[in-house]
């Protein structure tokens, strides 16, 4: 029985390969042929030919306007004429089924001599719904540009070239995805970005096996350095402008078709906690504001773990005037610091999601309404004091001023780690996932190069523009970290001469 059924099974596969072997440009017609959108019709006149596309990716306008009135008016036997004859650029004749299916599927008006003609002539006629270049949704500056990308890649690279426009800016544009075929486009300034890097990203893309590639989001997970880390190892950007500085200092962009986000690399723990605003405002006062985003952060992660294990182990450290308060408000609390600490904690997850599925306005008013109204009844039921009702808000408001999305949901995640050495082993605890955290972040890579850079290895040069920025003239150099072929941006003394206009 066994023998029988291996031998019906040898006997479909071999079938299955030998009708992938007689596939031909008919066999692809009557497979499309099932689709309701998709139109076959014979031109008879002048000129006798088979016309044949999907109208829901085929402009008809084009059609009627630059391709039937020329076919109905000349008498052009050969597909050689017509594609000499319209007066469209990159017109293809081919046999190729994989030419014909990829074009014809994009868009493509597939023109036969014959309904059984396999030379086929494609003529491109592809029709893009998209919509317009809007402002900045997760990424929102105050001053600056307001425009952000489109899931269309070329809306999206005009909006880079139209920044930079220099012929030195190459873009290599790949095809990912064994059934989505999607477009990804890899661009750099040559003479600035390293080789080196370009090619380990061209490589990395290539090497994608997946059936499907929908978003830049799959790109980022599949190329990384370390695809266990919760530390993000390419920056993900809606911003244009943004994406434009980054390829000056000689790194590399990377967008998706369909996808309105951008991928730079190489890139360092320190660039995600800078705004595109520090840029546009005074070097005082951005760097004020990216130091207060790095304590924002730290005050994020370590409160309430540091709330629990003084309360749990280290009574000592608090302060007398202090300690009757808290007495006051656990008075009444029946669980301990942690577990108190872990229902607040879920509760501010709870209300983050739900403000964020549902629609904004709705989403807005949940947060808001929600966190009174749950706050409020759990310190008045007794479940939590009003004390770490406040730290948890607090620490929650901080973590939302990371500029960058990606690195939120980092820091919202672990937190957890840091409670749970808290609770088993009070500071120590906490010292130990501080030094674990630290230790991965220095062996963290990204392309190859340090993420934990400038800090190690050591840069005193990459300071310049990490925890504060200082004013662009004293930034003369391109970062290291990138490794850029020309690390020299502008002569610094000619940027410090200031000479009025009757000197």
């Amino acid at each position: 029985m066994w023998r029988r059924l291996k031998k019906s099974q040898n006997n479909i596969r071999t079938r299955q390969k030998s009708m992938k072997q007689v596939e031909s440009v008919d066999s692809l017609i009557l497979t499309l042929t099932q689709s309701k959108d998709y139109l076959s019709f014979s031109l008879t006149g002048s000129t006798n030919c088979v016309i044949s596309y999907i109208k829901t990716m085929t402009q008809p306008k084009f059609l009627h306007q630059s391709v039937l009135p020329v076919l109905k008016n000349n008498s052009l036997k050969t597909l050689e004429e017509m594609k000499e004859e319209i007066p469209v650029e990159n017109i293809l004749i081919t046999t190729d089924l994989e030419e014909i299916r990829k074009k014809v599927m994009n868009g493509s008006i597939m023109i036969q001599l014959k309904e059984t003609a396999q030379e086929v002539l494609l003529i491109p006629a592809t029709t893009v719904e998209t919509r317009k270049v809007s402002i900045p949704e997760v990424e929102f500056s105050v001053v600056g540009p307001k425009e952000a990308f489109v899931e269309s890649l070329d809306t999206n690279l005009n909006l880079i070239r139209k920044r930079l426009p220099l012929p030195e800016l190459t873009v290599r544009e790949l095809v990912v995805g064994k059934i989505t075929k999607t477009r990804v486009a890899v661009f750099y300034i040559d003479g600035i970005a390293n080789l080196e890097n370009v090619n380990t990203v061209v490589q990395r893309i290539n090497d994608i096996e997946y059936d499907q590639i929908i978003d830049s989001s799959f790109i980022t997970q599949m190329i990384a350095d370390n695809s266990n880390s919760p530390f993000p190892q390419l920056l993900d950007t809606e911003r244009p402008d943004r994406v434009t500085g980054v390829l000056v200092e000689g790194k590399i962009g990377i967008l998706v078709d369909g996808s309105p986000h951008a991928l730079t690399c190489p890139t360092t723990i320190v660039e995600f906690f800078s705004a595109s605003d520090d840029y546009y405002l005074t070097w005082h006062l951005a760097s004020s504001l990216r130091l207060v985003r790095l304590f924002a952060v730290i005050f994020s992660v370590l409160t309430t773990p540091l709330y629990v294990a003084i309360l749990t182990y280290h009574h000592e450290m608090i302060p007398e005037d202090l300690m009757s308060t808290i007495i006051t408000s656990r008075a009444d609390i029946p669980f301990p610091p942690v577990l108190e600490v872990i229902i607040l904690e879920l509760t501010i997850e709870l209300l983050r999601e739900a403000g964020a599925r549902l629609p904004s306005k709705v989403g807005q008013t949940i947060g808001i309404v929600g966190g009174i109204v749950i706050g409020t009844a759990a310190v008045d039921a007794g479940l939590t004091s009003n004390v770490l009702l406040i730290i948890v808000a607090l620490a929650a408001l901080a973590s939302f001023t990371t500029p960058v999305y990606q690195i939120g949901n980092t820091i919202r995640l672990i937190r957890f780690p840091f409670l749970m050495g808290a609770q088993m082993w009070g500071l120590i605890g906490i010292s130990m996932c501080m030094a674990f955290f630290i230790g991965h972040l220095t062996k963290l890579s990204s392309l190859g190069r340090p993420v934990f850079a400038p800090l190690y290895p050591l840069r005193i040069r990459d300071l310049k523009d990490a925890f504060v920025r200082l004013p662009f003239n004293k930034q003369s150099k391109r970062p290291m970290q990138t490794r850029p072929i020309d690390s020299v941006r502008f002569n610094p003394k000619r940027a410090n001469e200031k000479r009025d206009i009757d000197e």
